[in-house]
């Protein structure tokens, strides 16, 4: 038998593998058990509230995921403009070429909303708190103050990945340029 987290993480792999297969609107607590190798009382065990709280956990679950694969790749930068052109690039096309993740954002968006409202405020703290010590051994313009600056990129951070507006984040000289241009043009003296 699986200790209790291994089994959870099964539990929310086969949901998953369900949903991406069928979609959330299709995918039963009887699809993700059976998927799992589990009984129904099983998944009840570790999401009481039924079929809403499990699939609220595999939003948050592969949401985690994703940030922990974003980390991978911006872990080994040495500067603040380091992390953010190697950052956007990958954030954006994880988002954009994930196949769950665009079905539920075409055919069941507010599956989505509670999970995001739940965590866009901690997503930006952790994104600002990550950048802080960039910005902290980076020359900053005069005035600017770290944990602010930390902030609002964040926030830009946040919006590029799934918006980037007119910049191709497939280019490495756009992002350069949106990166050094806009994202710190006032942070950075010119």
């Amino acid at each position: 038998m699986s200790n209790p987290e291994e089994l959870r993480e099964r539990i929310l792999q086969s949901t998953y593998d369900c949903i991406a297969r069928w979609g959330s609107k299709r995918t039963s607590i009887e699809d993700a058990a059976r998927e799992a190798g589990v009984s129904r009382a099983t998944i009840y065990r570790y999401f009481p509230g039924g079929r809403e709280e499990l699939l609220n956990a595999v939003v948050s679950w592969e949401y985690g995921r994703f940030f922990e694969r974003l980390y991978e790749q911006v872990s080994t930068a040495t500067t603040l403009e380091e992390v953010l052109e190697r950052g956007l690039p990958f954030a954006h096309r994880a988002i954009e070429h994930h196949e769950v993740l665009q079905m539920v954002l075409r055919t069941e968006p507010e599956l989505l909303e509670p999970t995001f409202s739940a965590v866009t405020s901690t997503t930006n703290e952790l994104v600002a708190a990550f950048l802080t010590p960039y910005l902290e051994h980076h020359e900053l313009a005069e005035g600017v103050v770290v944990a602010e600056a930390a902030d609002y990129l964040a926030r830009m951070v946040l919006s590029y990945m799934s918006s980037p507006g007119r910049w191709d984040l497939d280019d490495a000289e756009q992002v350069a340029t949106l990166v050094r241009a806009e994202l710190l043009g006032g942070i950075v003296p010119r």
